[in-house]
């Protein structure tokens, strides 16, 4: 299951998938879309657009059961299902879209299971997939699993809420690769007016515990928000507010928020400055 940007992604993935994370002064810029949303056409082009102006791209799997997200992303799950889009239509979307930049699948383990925990790791790492993150698997959830995902050549991204514990923060520094995705507010995706009160200490006590990159998701609706964000993590993910973007504004939508996103980022704070690096 090559595609033509196989090589290039393993390329970044040898140099180093996430370099863009660690450069100070540049906060990564991390759109979300949702395979086969809002159709395979659409899905593909956005997926496209969305990496011009992205340093990865997260690629998530429709599920019909998404207890971790808001409304917007499972209308958006359901129109993908409906469709009939599933983890191996989303593998084949990545097959067949010109991306350069490195890619996370974001998927419930459920898909994963169905498909097979052997053939999706293959297939993904022959695509050149440089990350995997699984809502529904914590840290220590299925060892066993864990262990045969941490052993492959992909990163095995964990999500950190910001009600993790130290010693929690502690095992997932050792058992986690590419970068940390800290929830900026617990509860599900979606938009959000505000950034929640905390964020600063929940990156601060992230940032004490690994070493890894830290990016901050869920309820990032602006260029305002992002630049904020962007001031205090090194990568900022841009979800439900980009998938209501495609719905509303199709893949010109896309363009528009994330060159703003984009812009805004280019205003922050140098990540010494920022961190006390």
């Amino acid at each position: 299951m090559a595609s033509p940007s196989a090589t290039i992604l393993s390329d970044l993935r040898r140099s180093d998938a996430w370099a863009s994370l660690r450069r100070p002064g540049h906060p990564a810029l991390i759109p979300y879309l949702t395979a086969g949303h809002p159709d395979a056409v659409s899905s593909l082009a956005a997926l496209e657009a969305a990496d011009a102006l992205a340093d990865v791209v997260e690629v998530g799997v429709p599920f019909s059961d998404p207890i971790a997200d808001g409304p917007v992303i499972q209308r958006a799950s359901f129109r993908a299902l409906e469709r009939g889009m599933t983890l191996a239509g989303t593998l084949d979307l990545i097959a067949r879209a010109r991306l350069t930049k490195p890619v996370v699948l974001f998927s419930y383990l459920n898909p994963v299971l169905r498909f097979g925990v052997p053939a999706l790791l293959r297939d993904a790492t022959a695509l050149g997939v440089a990350g995997l993150l699984l809502t529904d698997l914590p840290l220590g959830a299925d060892p066993e699993i864990e262990a045969v995902l941490e052993a492959s050549p992909l990163d095995l991204i964990r999500l950190v809420a910001p009600t993790t514990s130290a010693r929690r923060l502690a095992r997932m520094a050792v058992e986690s690769r590419g970068f940390l995705y800290l929830i900026a507010r617990l509860g599900v995706t979606g938009r959000s007016d505000r950034l929640p009160e905390g964020l600063a200490e929940s990156v601060a006590r992230v940032r004490r515990a690994s070493p890894l990159p830290i990016a901050v998701g869920f309820g990032i609706s602006s260029p305002a928000q992002a630049r904020a964000v962007g001031d205090l993590a090194d990568g900022v993910v841009i979800g439900s507010a980009l998938v209501e973007a495609l719905d509303q504004g199709g893949v010109k939508g896309v363009e528009r928020l994330l060159a703003a996103c984009r812009a805004a980022l280019a205003e922050t704070a140098p990540a010494e400055a920022a961190h006390g690096r």
